[in-house]
């Protein structure tokens, strides 16, 4: 809305009326005050002026005080929780941005979302959409490049930064079910036709000779994920960190590159015909399953369980009067239909009963080992751990690079 409208008495009042009125009186004042004055010096009382003085003071403290009580209120309409701004919209645009892999189920859920919103209050909804490594999109979210009303993101740690830079409020996790986590996946190594170099398990991936892709962790939280099944891997097998920092290094020894999201890793092996295996999401593989291709894969038994958080970016919803409709539609991802789809286009369903769907069961087979950030004391040491500058991962860098 171009202007906030506050009624009062059945009176209309707008920002700009209050503050022409409030010169007007102010000039009205300086006129009074200067007749006061020859008065005064034409041998007026002085006792008279000062009333005068004092009476114009009052007048004029109590229009500022009501302008800016008028202004205040007009501010708490405009904070995006009254319902009556959602409803007053016809059209309603709201900004979605996520990482990279997430794409093919929100093409899906975004229109059924549409349709149900439109059917329940006459409203059309536009979904603007934004898709790129999980960091660099929450760091665009962060400089103001893309006023996200939604954001849905690789891990929990690229949504703190959107909250530490102060445009998601604390607490977000607990806003919604399951701490706030949408959509989840383990991870799975893909291999070439035939696997010539019968890669079956994590520790194949540290054999001499044999190329393995995936992408960058300082910008891609699927790295970031593939690095944790690796550690992961590494402890459950010796349960000593020395042996999984020297598994590990290998493993990166035989990296040649790292591209910067876990679609571009993907269009590296797939299409670039680089690697003789891939590190990357399970729903991933089982996307390109979906369109046709038959990739050849495994899920290790030991595994660790890739958790996507979402979360309403609070001063942008405020900003733009959307906050309604963002918390329905994320609300609306929990959905068993929803969760549906999410589960149709590769993703492990956090729904209970859809999980328990016969299509679903036999598609997701239960991990004998599945870890979780928790077992790691949570991502604020695994960050400071794993991932910080001078931190294990960029120790192994080094050492790769030397």
């Amino acid at each position: 809305m171009s202007k906030w409208q506050y009624t009062k008495k059945s009176e209309a009042y707008s920002i700009e009326k209050i503050q022409t009125y409030v010169v007007q009186v102010w000039q009205g004042i300086k006129q009074w005050s200067s007749r006061s004055i020859k008065s005064w010096s034409n041998g007026h009382s002085l006792q008279g002026f000062v009333c005068l003085f004092l009476v114009g003071i009052s007048l004029s403290l109590a229009i500022a005080a009501y302008a800016a009580s008028s202004s205040n209120t007009l501010k708490a309409t405009d904070s995006g929780n009254h319902p009556s701004l959602v409803a007053q919209q016809k059209n309603i645009e709201l900004n979605l941005v996520s990482f990279s892999v997430t794409k093919a189920a929100h093409d899906k859920i975004i229109p059924k979302f549409v349709e149900k919103w439109k059917k329940e209050h006459n409203q059309n909804i536009t979904f603007k959409q934004s898709y790129g490594a999980s960091s660099p999109q929450a760091l665009a979210v962060i400089q103001g490049g893309i006023e996200a009303d939604v954001v849905h993101l690789s891990l929990a740690p690229d949504i703190q930064k959107i909250e530490t830079a102060g445009l998601i409020q604390p607490g977000w996790e607990k806003e919604f079910s399951n701490n706030s986590i949408v959509s989840k996946s383990v991870a799975a190594i893909v291999t070439r036709k035939g696997n010539p170099k019968g890669i079956k398990t994590w520790a194949d991936l540290a054999k001499n000779g044999v190329s393995v892709i995936t992408p960058n962790p300082i910008t891609s939280g699927s790295a970031r994920w593939n690095f944790l099944a690796l550690w992961n891997a590494a402890t459950k097998a010796s349960g000593d960190e020395s042996k999984a920092i020297e598994f590990v290094t290998n493993v990166y020894k035989n990296v040649p590159i790292l591209p910067e999201s876990a679609r571009e890793a993907t269009d590296a092996f797939f299409k670039g015909g680089k690697g003789d295996a891939l590190i990357s999401y399970e729903n991933e593989i089982q996307l390109k399953a979906l369109n046709g291709d038959k990739p050849l894969y495994v899920v290790p038994d030991v595994n660790f369980s890739i958790d996507n958080p979402i979360a309403i970016v609070d001063k942008n919803v405020d900003k733009h009067s959307t906050r309604e409709v963002a918390k329905a539609f994320i609300q609306y991802l929990y959905t068993p239909e929803a969760q549906q789809i999410f589960a149709q286009t590769g993703y492990r369903p956090i729904d209970p009963g859809v999980a328990q769907a016969k299509e679903f069961v036999d598609k997701y087979p239960q991990i004998k080992t599945l870890a979780t950030t928790n077992d790691y004391g949570g991502w604020a040491v695994i960050q400071k751990k794993f991932f910080s500058d001078n931190a294990i991962f960029a120790k192994i860098l080094r050492s790769v690079n030397n």
